[in-house]
């Protein structure tokens, strides 16, 4: 199975800023997949992403875990180094995806506008990242988007949280949703790490009850 049907099958993307990897990556890594979300999304916005990435393929190695906020291309050479599948970045950045494509890793951009989408076109991409979701438009706008670009399928990230986690999923232009609601600063930094079961099950849950009708 591809890249984008085992996020679309997951259905929520758990998007991860890590203090202390060496800490928390493992154990984190476990209670994702305990959870039924065994898929991280490891931003760059700390030091030590690449080793975050590293810890948890080793501790779970049936997890699928990619780099988020990538930013230059250095990053993305870091974070294929440690073992990330994919790659994530805010905005759309055209030398940036097209050093994924060279280098053969997924990549989801960040795009919100009709050029944006257009650009993505051009290099063949399936699946984008709407970011920052809510303040973009939300699902509305997304819908709209679909239109003229039917060929994509879309990974909102930004304002989902469980309460409306529902509404976003059932739309059948996204194949999953990014978010940091089940793995806030609060929760790693004191190791609550059945807390983040708990709300992955509960986000599995909504996922199953939206596409099962």
């Amino acid at each position: 199975m591809d890249i984008n049907n085992r996020i679309s099958e997951i259905g929520v993307v758990p998007v991860i800023k890590l203090s202390n990897p060496q800490r928390d990556a493992a154990p984190l890594a476990k209670a994702l997949t305990e959870g039924g979300v065994p898929v991280a999304e490891v931003t760059f916005r700390a030091a030590g992403a690449d080793e975050a990435i590293r810890i948890m393929r080793e501790t779970c190695p049936d997890m699928l875990v990619g780099a988020g906020t990538v930013l230059t291309m250095e990053q993305v050479d870091k974070a294929i180094a440690a073992g990330a599948q994919f790659i994530v970045t805010p905005g759309f950045d055209p030398e940036l995806v097209a050093y994924c494509c060279e280098k053969n890793i997924p990549i989801y951009p960040g795009c919100t506008t009709p050029t944006d989408y257009h650009a993505a076109l051009k290099f063949g991409l399936k699946v984008l990242k709407f970011f920052p979701a809510e303040q973009s438009g939300g699902l509305a706008k997304i819908k709209a988007m679909s239109a003229p670009f039917p060929m994509f399928k879309v990974m909102p990230t930004g304002g989902i949280s469980l309460k409306n986690l529902k509404e976003y999923i059932s739309c059948p232009v996204i194949c999953a949703c990014g978010g940091s609601y089940m793995v806030t600063a609060d929760l790693i930094e004191n190791g609550k790490w059945d807390e983040i079961i708990d709300l992955c099950k509960k986000s599995v849950e909504i996922v199953k009850e939206a596409r099962n009708g």
